[in-house]
């Protein structure tokens, strides 16, 4: 069977899975979300399942090493130490973060190479950074969009005696950042990357953010395709000017985890495969037993329609999900008792510390504990200080969330 096979065989049966479980009269089609009984441990908290974990950090690498693609995952999606040192182990050539403070506790960490995709246009947004990447040998890739983006990364770059690789940001149709693969300007920018002090151009790099908002797994590969058509089409482009492009890199859960990954490419980015979501679970890219991330909260009310937990949006996020391109409600309740209930219901709605939960004449009791699989697993454990390990063998371990609020 192809990769596409399987990714449509996965898909189809997440959708019927989805469409089993859409009532909480059928009670007993809900055992894809349901879990041994939770750590004992002061809710709300985040609880992260080891072995749904490494099955699904394995199951990237493996298919980029299929691909032979390099893996930088984004680690905005867990700002965990112990999970980046699980992908490194695997294979990644590095990781990928988000603003300089985050990728800067994990060159203290000692990661080999980091790929920061944001846009610096102050050259002091990088004065922390850069002293950790010079003294400890990190490679350190980051993004431009913009002339004075440019000249920021080389007077930073100049500053502190180190070189930085420079990507150009193309945008291949989220309308976030970056130039559009045709605009004439992306040439020129790249050539000035080229030619500035204390930089190299090091390729082209896009985020298809827009595929959290397919319709369809043909949709999705319409999106990888033509993304990959983009960036390679625009490489053409440059090497006939005489500008190597060494990497191809893009980086989405969706087209990664629910397309072939193309040829044309070198390097991918994905972030939120290491815990998936609901989105995830709507796209049709994953089931419900690969789920790795929940939120453990208790009933603290309940009134003549909804139960009330104590988790709202100060711990779910009131993201439906990524880009905000999200499903109905902010999480799948189940029981985190391990008591045989397999009752499923959605999380309607939030207050900042309070879940409303419509019970259909079917509430929990008060005191009793549910888990609730967000929507956006990314946005939720950003939340949280610290999150639950929930081993195979029945144990749990607090970790620390490393890299939260860095937010410069």
């Amino acid at each position: 069977m192809s990769t596409s096979e399987v990714t449509l065989a996965a898909a189809n049966a997440a959708g019927n899975a989805t469409a089993e479980i859409g009532s909480d009269q059928t009670q007993t089609k809900a055992e894809g979300f349901l879990r041994p009984a939770a750590a004992e441990r002061p809710t709300p908290y985040i609880e992260v399942n080891e072995p749904r974990l490494a099955r699904n950090l394995e199951a990237m690498q493996q298919r980029a090493d299929a691909a032979g693609v390099s893996m930088f995952p984004h680690v905005k999606t867990h700002k965990s130490l112990y999970v980046a040192r699980q992908q490194l182990a695997l294979g990644a050539r590095g990781i990928t973060a988000s603003k300089p403070s985050e990728a800067l506790v994990f060159a203290e960490a000692g990661t080999p190479s980091i790929i920061l995709a944001y846009p610096i246009v102050k050259a002091q947004s990088l004065d922390r950074l850069l002293p950790v990447v010079k003294e400890r040998g990190t490679q350190l890739r980051t993004i431009a969009a913009s002339t004075p983006g440019v000249d920021a990364l080389s007077e930073a770059a100049t500053r502190h005696g180190v070189e930085i690789g420079v990507f150009l940001k193309v945008d291949v149709g989220l309308g976030r950042v970056g130039l559009k693969p045709n605009d004439p300007a992306a040439l020129e920018l790249c050539a000035l990357i080229a030619a500035a002090e204390g930089l190299h151009f090091a390729g082209l790099l896009s985020h298809a953010g827009h595929s959290y908002a397919a319709a369809s797994l043909q949709s999705l590969a319409k999106v990888a395709f033509d993304e990959a058509a983009d960036l390679a089409g625009l490489a053409g482009r440059l090497q006939e000017r005489g500008i190597a492009v060494d990497c191809l890199s893009i980086g989405a859960t969706p087209t990664c985890l629910g397309a072939p990954l193309p040829s044309e490419v070198d390097c991918i980015r994905p972030g939120n495969y290491v815990f998936l979501d609901g989105t995830a679970l709507r796209l049709g890219i994953c089931t419900a037993d690969d789920l790795a991330l929940s939120v453990v909260a208790r009933v603290v009310a309940s009134n003549d329609t909804h139960f009330i937990i104590d988790a709202g949006s100060k711990s779910m996020s009131s993201d439906r999900g990524a880009h905000g391109m999200g499903g109905a409600g902010f999480g799948t309740v189940v029981s985190a008792e391990g008591d045989g209930e397999t009752g499923m219901w959605t999380l309607e709605r939030l207050s900042e510390e309070h879940g409303f939960v419509p019970f259909s004449g079917r509430p929990l009791p008060l005191a009793s504990r549910v888990r609730v699989f967000p929507n956006h697993s990314c946005a939720s454990i950003a939340n949280f200080d610290h999150f639950t390990l929930h081993l195979a063998n029945g144990e749990a371990t607090t970790l620390p969330v490393d890299a939260r609020c860095c937010q410069t």
